[in-house]
């Protein structure tokens, strides 16, 4: 059965054409598209007809689909979702060391266009480093980008090593800084230093993993975010919000924007241009 949206209200922003969810993702059906038998958490199904639906109820053009650990190595329900609609759709697939060129260049063909690594703890920590430094020597001259979960206190001692990559790297859901902390946490101050490095780009999605409805902590950290380096940030709906810690509503979400992107320019870049240069949208 596709997400029943009868009863959810529509946003009160319009998002713009060809506006980019840059971070979402697919979860089964399970009964096609089996979860990892090693996998942390067991979601409910959330397949790609779910996602559509989603995004004709908020006004959404295009896609990134984030590889969830929960599918593992596995990427065939993302690559099943980008055929759907290969021109506007991309995917981020999980740091994989048992992959060869051949298996990058099918992933590539199939609209795969970054490599994400869990650092987060309850996902099971940070990744064998010398497995993670041999995906990043396989995808670095790809055109590709590394995309970075990491919980707030991770960030410190991360630093050192993420301003040495050698290719673009996004940081998700605004390195998950509590916004109950505010703007002067030293978590969110080495936020901003990193965010000065010239391949460092934000994600300003997950207001509903660092605040509580109705997310006004979340915004002076996005609105900061998005004033230091606006060409620089995506932004994503995280659909369907695993290992939430409540039901966040999707219009909620993009009714936040004019709040931290206040003017057409920064809200076409958020949304429009910064997502088609990193996934080559239109291109």
């Amino acid at each position: 059965m596709t997400l029943d949206l009868s009863n959810r209200r529509k946003p009160q922003f319009k998002l713009p054409p060809k506006a980019t969810d840059a971070h979402c993702h697919v979860f089964g059906p399970a009964a096609k598209f089996p979860y990892a038998p090693n996998r942390k958490y067991t979601p409910e199904d959330a397949p790609k007809e779910d996602l559509a639906a989603l995004h004709r109820h908020l006004g959404v053009s295009r896609v990134v689909i984030v590889q969830a650990s929960c599918h593992g190595h596995d990427n065939s329900a993302m690559l099943d979702a980008i055929a759907c609609d290969p021109k506007n759709f991309r995917g981020v697939s999980i740091g994989d060391d048992g992959l060869r060129d051949g298996d990058y260049d099918r992933l590539h063909d199939g609209g795969v266009r970054g490599v994400r690594f869990n650092f987060v703890k309850h996902l099971g920590g940070a990744p064998d480093m010398a497995a993670f430094n041999r995906v990043i020597d396989r995808v670095k001259d790809r055109g590709w980008h590394v995309v970075l979960h990491l919980d707030a206190p991770d960030i410190v001692p991360l630093s050192g090593m993420l301003k040495a990559l050698p290719l673009p790297f996004v940081i998700d859901h605004m390195g998950r800084v509590p916004g109950k902390g505010g703007t002067e946490q030293p978590a969110f101050k080495a936020l901003l230093e990193l965010s000065r490095v010239e391949n460092c780009w934000i994600k300003v999605c997950g207001a509903e993993r660092i605040s509580l409805p109705p997310y006004a902590e979340a915004v002076p950290i996005a609105r900061a975010i998005i004033d230091a380096i606006p060409d620089k940030v995506l932004w994503g709906t995280d659909f369907p919000h695993p290992n939430a810690t409540h039901v966040a509503d999707e219009a909620d979400l993009v009714d936040l924007i004019p709040k931290i992107a206040p003017t057409a320019v920064a809200q076409q870049r958020l949304l429009v241009d910064n997502p088609a240069r990193l996934y080559g949208f239109g291109s």
